[in-house]
């Protein structure tokens, strides 16, 4: 692939609820281009055409626009589909399209209830509590963590950790990770984890050197330092691989792996049902 500067694209999520199930989809779509910088910009319980019309008038600013929207009132609806004709937007309606499909299968009218999806039911508060877990001890943060988390993600800079906890928190999987930094203490803690419960994540050793180069150069760095320095990653790539064969883990290489593959190699893993949590 040629080097070419990232496209800048920004993600617009419109719901009348929380707006989770747009996000969820939004994001997976996105993780798709790891050549693009997505900015997320969210916007729940617009529930009147007066709160979208200042969503509209905000967001006019942007460029590279994808209007992404759950929304039940066909009035509001309307609304963003001229809007983003107008102004050279792309948009997409997450709802209607499998409401309508349904609709044309069962016969029956859709009840056109707000956030009827979530119900606030116990799998939603669930995913709530998952999502605080995987920020509250994201980088080895709380070492305690590690002990209630269901899954324990180690791995050298660069190797999705972050993106993969949220990822699977969205599945209502409480994770903790840890980053392994040359010559710094693993914590007591680990060592009382459950193997099964721990995922060692690594890396091909040209592709961490293009993606290191790449984040030094996106902060305006110099990208030939000892954080992208060959042998210094190799080194790294080896202090992992031993502590994960001292502590018999499950061991993951992200080379070449969307966040969707990995996490689902995690879960038939840990035998966890995409579906079930």
């Amino acid at each position: 692939m040629c080097n070419k500067d990232k496209v800048e694209v920004n993600l617009i999520i419109i719901s009348d609820a929380v707006g989770d199930t747009a996000f969820n989809m939004v994001q997976a779509g996105a993780v798709q281009y790891p050549n693009a910088t997505f900015n997320y910009r969210r916007y729940p319980f617009i529930t009147d055409t007066k709160k979208l019309e200042n969503v509209l008038n905000e967001i006019v600013q942007y460029k590279n626009v994808l209007i992404a929207f759950t929304l039940l009132n066909e009035e509001m609806q309307l609304m963003i589909i001229k809007f983003a004709r107008e102004h050279n937007m792309k948009h997409v309606d997450l709802l209607s399209g499998i409401i309508d499909k349904i609709h044309e299968i069962t016969k029956e009218d859709p009840k056109h209830v707000i956030g009827a999806v979530h119900h606030m039911g116990q799998r939603y508060f669930d995913r709530i509590s998952a999502m605080e877990f995987a920020v509250m001890y994201d980088d080895g943060k709380d070492p305690k963590g590690f002990l209630e988390a269901d899954v324990v993600l180690l791995g050298v800079s660069r190797t999705s950790k972050t993106p993969l906890s949220l990822f699977l928190a969205n599945r209502n999987i409480k994770v903790a990770n840890l980053p392994l930094v040359p010559q710094t203490h693993i914590p007591d803690e680990i060592y009382k984890v459950d193997p099964k419960k721990i995922i060692g994540l690594t890396n091909d050793p040209e592709v961490l050197n293009e993606i290191r180069r790449q984040r030094m150069i996106s902060y305006g760095l110099n990208p030939d330092t000892t954080y992208s320095n060959m042998d210094s990653i190799n080194a790294e790539l080896n202090s992992a691989k031993q502590l994960y064969d001292k502590l018999g883990c499950y061991v993951i290489n992200v080379a070449h792996r969307s966040i969707e593959e990995t996490a689902a190699l995690i879960m038939s893993h840990l035998g966890i049902d995409n579906f079930s949590k």
